[in-house]
């Protein structure tokens, strides 16, 4: 394969990165292709010695990066609202997020009915998580959904939940689904299987 072809392949590969991070609905996933397409890209400018294409990039690379910072200090405005398990507004949103919620939390709907406490997440003033569940005692909860949507999916809201329910009292967390795509997301922020199959967080 010649020199030339490669740089070609290689500027393509940067511009389908572009491409493909416009496509995830996380923001955090979008970002970070971006910028790993946007980097690839302004090397192809500088090989082809395309400077206002390089410096282009640079730019996008230098926002990407500074928003995605500013994405890791969001905890500082997140805010957890308990509502009534009947709050005509969380059923509104677990309607418009039906489809994406069965996705990770099939046993939901059976169980929706035997939640007692309810809680919904904010980003200043958007909903970005919901969560439901069952006190088992007082200091140990069950859940039954521990939801974030799409754009929010990067385990900052889980933290943040799981740090105001231990300043309530909460001790223990409890998860029994089996939904492969959420238990890749507990384990990750801490869950452990215990010898029945359950997942639990100390918190």
């Amino acid at each position: 394969m010649d020199t030339k072809l490669m740089i070609e392949l290689f500027g393509y590969l940067g511009s389908a990165l572009v491409v493909i991070s416009m496509l995830m609905t996380s923001v955090v996933r979008l970002r970070v292709i971006n910028t790993i397409g946007s980097i690839i890209f302004m090397i192809y400018a500088l090989i082809i010695r395309s400077y206002p294409t390089a410096l282009m990039n640079l730019f996008l690379v230098g926002i990407n990066i500074y928003q995605l910072l500013r994405l890791k200090n969001t905890t500082n405005n997140y805010h957890m609202v308990e509502v009534n398990t009947n709050d005509r507004y969380l059923e509104f949103l677990l309607s418009y997020y039906e489809s994406d919620i069965n996705t990770y939390f099939p046993e939901f709907k059976e169980r929706r009915n035997e939640a007692d406490v309810a809680y919904m997440i904010c980003l200043d003033s958007e909903t970005v998580g919901i969560t439901m569940g069952k006190h088992l005692d007082e200091t140990t909860v069950e859940l039954f959904l521990d939801y974030s949507t799409p754009t929010y999916r990067d385990c900052s809201v889980g933290q943040y939940l799981y740090s105001q329910l231990k300043e309530m009292g909460i001790k223990e967390l409890v998860y029994k689904g089996k939904e492969a795509a959420h238990i890749e997301y507990v384990e990750k922020v801490g869950f452990e299987q215990n010898e029945s199959g359950d997942y639990i967080k100390k918190l």
